[in-house]
């Protein structure tokens, strides 16, 4: 073979580096189209083919489209194997590697820490060059001139040198024990009350516990920690003692050593750290320096919470054989650190057909036109993650080490399904379910979908509600031609407002994705039980066991559905403050219905807490009852009448006159008069993510008569085209910005690259003051108005007149019969939405699978009255 010149064959020059990001640890492991990671992809059938140009990886099926479509040549083929040892004993003796550690801080990736999970491979690179794939011999590279050869040499050094770095930022360091310094522990009051503390012999004050104990360093009462989610730990005496008298610190008796102990801050609300312990356990008797360690500190017991993750042993007690799936649809996702929501959420999302037909179905037409760097292109990493999930190519067993000559043998096990009263979710015991199927790895899917989120970039356990939320914004954002998948879930809500004293109705429509079911725990069918088992821990036994609340569906839809009592209510017929009742009804039936158990929530003492509870959720739901009717017979409507506006009282007017007027015409208020606005009620509606001006305009249109009215007019005029335009003063002409400001060229191309017109992206910067982030959110929430309207160069629409315009469409929604039936339900494992596990089930072919991230099986006892999020999807008629 005939070998060309370096540029030629397309290869970087010498003084090119690897691009940052490509090759760091931001893509998939598997062969999806487009690649940019591969310790797993190159151990697939056909290897990752990297170009040594652009750096971007292939599958072997899609490598023959980026030649074609770039004209690169050279390509770097990597192929890896797994290592073949002997069979590993359970303290990996047997390996050649030492035993592992066990875990001495809750942490990853530090000394002491959890480990990171790492493969050993044996790996081949070879330099390819198309179209006719022929590899470049060792002989053939000598023989290259030495620019040539300089220029392989490097890029193949870059590309190998990039994967060390990947597993670097694969798993991020996290320290869970960096504890912060006690704003109380320099000048903590300690009480002169004679009190001293004996070695030995504690007991909670209170109901008598004899474990999980807390000292109060204030005045030194020994009281019981916390109860746990499991009914287990102490009786929350601690807390409640902190509630009644402040006193704010306390330390876990049996953790103190002379090097330290857990010291625990109520107010602040956190493990913290006191520097002067030993000057405030003295006063109450204590000599630290004698102390031995009695009990486990809270890290030790969170480390063994941790390390049961994914074992499951403590579930184990009766089990069902589960039958592991492999095939299309049936493909497991790995956890990438706390990533099990983003996994769930996704799995079921790719079994709604209206996603598969945007992106799986339309995959060559995707790929073919992907940007130059589909890195960055959503629609690209969508659809290769469905692909990867649906086609089955990669839902194959793991092969097993050590068979005989070496090969690789696959699994096929039975697994345990095991159910703990204690546990508040059952989840399924997988026995060595870590090696049925390697799973694809969506890193370069989160790391896009999260980008520059607070949350969603990061390590941490997330709420796969929110998640889901955003994923569908997300969608609706990059969907603006073309069909719109989200649109599956989209329905409108109806919400019918009843002044109690004019009995006038106002009618108000908002689009919504998941209906929240609230759960009414004092409506719990097994009340007298939850009472008994209460009342026995009271009373200080620490045996009983914990009873979960059993509450009926239909309690909790009732819930919903029934009139909420509005005490805040400012009415436009009385023009005056009153009561009034507010009910919530479908206006249309989404063809796949989402519904969210409100199982979170927030204590007396504000801390998050999990709502134990099992309700059994109905394979099929009718929901016909709940349809919207409109405007009753007879009904009159509340008028479209503002409030009288509020004046500043030491504003200075002449008669009425202002600036505007004249002695001839005082018709005119003066724009020197402002609003006395209720700060208060503004920040908050701030705080839940509205608009400041839309938050102030609430406040004047309600005449300050309090949050409830304000909510209510939110809620009511979130569509208007000017939601979040200025507040405009009675007797102005117009806005407090000029309606001809100059907008950022920046701004306007960034969101016209988004798909909209140049006009539109000029009429969302100026209705936001020219900030591009709240041009974008008020640019998607006003798509209807902005489609139906032209724009002038003035920022206006081109009628003068809002009245004198057609009244936009609204927004587009499906409808059809109310009736649904199952198909897929997430479910949630731990004490809140930022810690635990999470797994989803999915109907397929009349039987339920259980998606444990990369682990698929056969599911004998879906635990359907544990979920937190169930998928429902229309019934055929």
């Amino acid at each position: 073979m005939r070998l060309g010149s370096s540029s030629s064959l397309g290869l970087s020059r010498p003084h090119e580096k690897l691009p940052a990001g490509r090759l760091q640890g931001d893509g998939d492991d598997r062969v999806a189209p487009i690649q940019n990671w591969w310790p797993s992809v190159s151990e697939s059938e056909g290897g990752l083919y990297v170009c040594m140009n652009s750096f971007l990886g292939f599958g072997s099926q899609y490598v023959d489209k980026h030649h074609a479509r770039t004209g690169q040549r050279a390509y770097l083929h990597i192929t890896k194997t797994r290592k073949t040892t002997k069979k590993e004993d359970e303290n990996n003796s047997g390996s050649g590697h030492p035993p592992k550690k066990k875990p001495t801080r809750l942490a990853i990736g530090v000394e002491g820490g959890f480990d990171v999970e790492q493969e050993h491979y044996e790996e081949d690179y070879k330099v390819v060059i198309f179209p006719e794939r022929q590899e470049v011999t060792s002989e053939e590279l000598e023989a290259m001139p030495d620019v040539v050869k300089e220029r392989v040499s490097l890029s193949m050094t870059g590309i190998i040198a990039a994967d060390s770095v990947s597993h670097t930022l694969q798993v991020q360091q996290w320290d869970g024990e960096v504890r912060q310094e006690s704003g109380y522990a320099a000048d903590l009051k300690q009480l002169d009350n004679g009190v001293k503390i004996p070695p030995s012999g504690w007991r909670c004050e209170v109901c008598g516990l004899q474990e999980n104990l807390w000292l109060n360093l204030t005045d030194g009462k020994i009281l019981c920690g916390r109860r746990y989610y499991d009914g287990s730990g102490g009786n929350n005496h601690a807390l409640l003692y902190f509630q009644e008298t402040g006193y704010p610190l306390a330390v876990k008796l049996g953790t103190i050593t002379p090097d330290g102990a857990d010291v625990y801050s109520y107010d602040e609300d956190d493990m913290v750290l006191d520097s002067k312990l030993p000057e405030h356990l003295s006063h109450f008797g204590i000599n630290m320096m004698t102390m031995e360690k009695t009990e486990r500190t809270m890290t030790e017991l969170e480390i063994a919470v941790n390390q049961r993750v994914g074992e499951w042993e403590v579930i184990q007690e009766s089990g069902t054989a589960l039958r592991p799936l492999y095939g299309p649809g049936l493909t497991g996702m790995k956890n990438l650190g706390n990533s099990c929501y983003l996994n769930s959420v996704m799995q079921v999302l790719f079994t709604v057909p209206d996603f598969h037909n945007k992106y799986v179905s339309n995959i060559n037409k995707i790929i073919d036109e992907a940007p130059s760097d589909p890195t960055q292109d959503f629609k690209t990493q969508v659809a290769k993650l469905g692909y990867s999930l649906l086609s089955g190519d990669y839902s194959k067993p793991a092969p097993e080490l050590g068979g005989e000559n070496g090969a690789a043998e696959p699994k096929v096990k039975t697994t345990k399904m095991a159910w703990s009263q204690p546990i508040m979710f059952c989840s399924c015991v997988l026995t060595d379910f870590q090696d049925y199927q390697i799973g694809i790895a969506p890193r370069m899917f989160k790391a896009l979908v999260g980008r520059n989120h607070p949350e969603f970039s990061t390590n941490r356990q997330q709420d796969a509600q929110e998640f889901l939320l955003h994923f569908i914004n997300m969608v609706e954002r990059n969907c603006r031609l073309g069909p719109n998948p989200s649109e599956a879930f989209r329905f409108l809500v109806e919400e019918r407002i009843v002044c109690q004293q004019s009995q006038k109705a106002k009618y108000t429509q908002r689009v919504d994705y998941i209906i929240q079911l609230p759960v009414p725990m004092e409506q719990a069918s097994n009340i007298d039980e939850l009472q008994e088992a209460e009342r026995q821990r009271e009373n200080g036994d620490s045996t009983v066991m914990p009873v979960r609340a059993q509450i009926p569906f239909a309690v909790c839809l009732a819930a919903l559905s029934e009139p909420e009592l509005l005490t805040d209510f400012w009415s436009s017929a009385v023009q005056a403050k009153t009561t009034a009742t507010k009910t919530t009804r479908f206006a249309s039936f989404p063809d796949h219905l989402i519904i969210q158990i409100k199982k979170f929530t927030f204590g007396l003492d504000w801390v998050p807490k999990k709502l134990d509870v099992s309700i059994e959720v109905p394979d099929t739901l009718d929901l016909s009852t709940l349809r919207a009717t409109g405007q009753r017979r007879g009904e009159e409507l509340l008028p479209e009448v503002a409030p009288p506006p509020l004046m500043t009282p030491d504003a200075e007017v002449t008669g009425i006159l202002g600036s505007h007027g004249n002695e001839e015409d005082d018709s005119l208020y003066s724009p020197l008069l402002s609003p006395v606005l209720d700060d208060s009620t503004v920040s908050q509606l701030c705080d839940m993510g509205f608009p400041l001006e839309a938050c102030r305009k609430a406040v004047y249109y309600t005449g300050n008569t309090g949050i409830d009215s304000a909510m209510n007019w939110v809620m009511g005029h979130m569509d208007d085209p000017d939601f979040s335009a200025p507040l405009v003063l009675p007797g102005c002409s117009g806005g407090t910005t000029p309606t001809m400001e100059s907008v950022s060229e920046e701004h306007l191309a960034t969101i016209v690259s988004m798909g909209f017109s140049r006009e539109q992206a000029t009429k969302a910067l100026r209705a936001t003051s020219n900030t591009l982030e709240r041009a974008v959110d008020w640019i998607f929430s006003h798509l209807d108005d902005l489609e139906s309207m032209e724009v002038s160069e003035g920022g206006r629409s081109a009628g003068e007149s809002e009245a004198s315009r057609e009244p936009p469409p609204g927004p587009c929604v499906r409808d059809g019969p109310g009736k649904y039936e199952l198909f897929a339900f997430i479910s949630h494992m731990g004490t809140s939405t930022m810690c635990g596990h999470y797994v989803c089930h999915i109907k397929k072919d009349q039987q339920w699978v259980i998606f444990n991230d990369q682990k698929v099986c056969a599911s004998e006892k879906p635990p359907k009255d544990l979920g937190y999020l169930y998928f429902y999807r229309r019934m055929a008629e």
